[in-house]
C-alpha cells in the first residue's frame, strides 16, 4: 500500500512539473510575442532596445518560476511520503509483504479438503465425492 501511495505521489509530482513546464513555456512564448509587437510599434532605438530587455526579463522570470515549481512539488512529494510512512507507525520493511498462516480459519485447526473422507460437515464443497 505505502509503494502504491508513493508511486501516485511520484506520479502527481511529475504531472504537477508538466504542468509548471508548460506554463513557463507559453510565458516565454507570450514575452517573445510581446517584444516583437513592441518592437514593430516602437518609433526609436531605445525603445525597440527596451523591449528585448522587458523580453529577456520576462523570460528569466518564467524559467525562475518553473524551477520554483519542481522544488514545490518535489517537497510536496517528499511531505505525502512522510505523511504515508507515519501512518504505517515505523513497521515498514522495504520489500516485505505480510502474509497470514493459510488455513487457520477451520474450525478443524487445518486446511480442508470436503474430499478427504471426514465425517465433520462444515458446508463447504458440493457434497460430492471423488468419483
Amino acid at each position: 500500500m505505502q509503494a502504491g501511495k508513493n508511486a501516485a505521489a511520484s506520479i502527481k509530482e511529475a504531472v504537477a512539473n508538466v504542468g509548471a513546464s508548460a506554463k513557463s513555456g507559453m510565458d516565454k512564448t507570450k514575452a517573445v510575442v510581446q517584444e516583437k509587437i513592441e518592437k514593430m510599434t516602437a518609433h526609436d532605438e531605445a525603445k525597440k532596445e527596451m523591449a528585448g530587455e522587458r523580453k529577456d526579463q520576462k523570460i528569466q522570470e518564467a524559467q525562475e518560476n518553473k524551477q520554483q515549481g519542481y522544488v514545490e512539488n518535489a517537497a510536496s512529494k517528499e511531505a505525502k511520503r512522510v505523511q504515508v510512512s507515519a501512518e504505517t507507525h515505523g513497521q515498514v520493511t522495504e520489500g516485505v509483504v505480510r502474509s497470514h498462516p493459510v488455513g487457520t480459519s477451520n474450525p478443524m485447526g487445518g486446511a480442508h479438503n470436503p474430499r478427504s473422507g471426514s465425517t465433520v460437515q462444515t458446508g463447504y464443497g458440493t457434497g460430492g465425492g471423488y468419483s
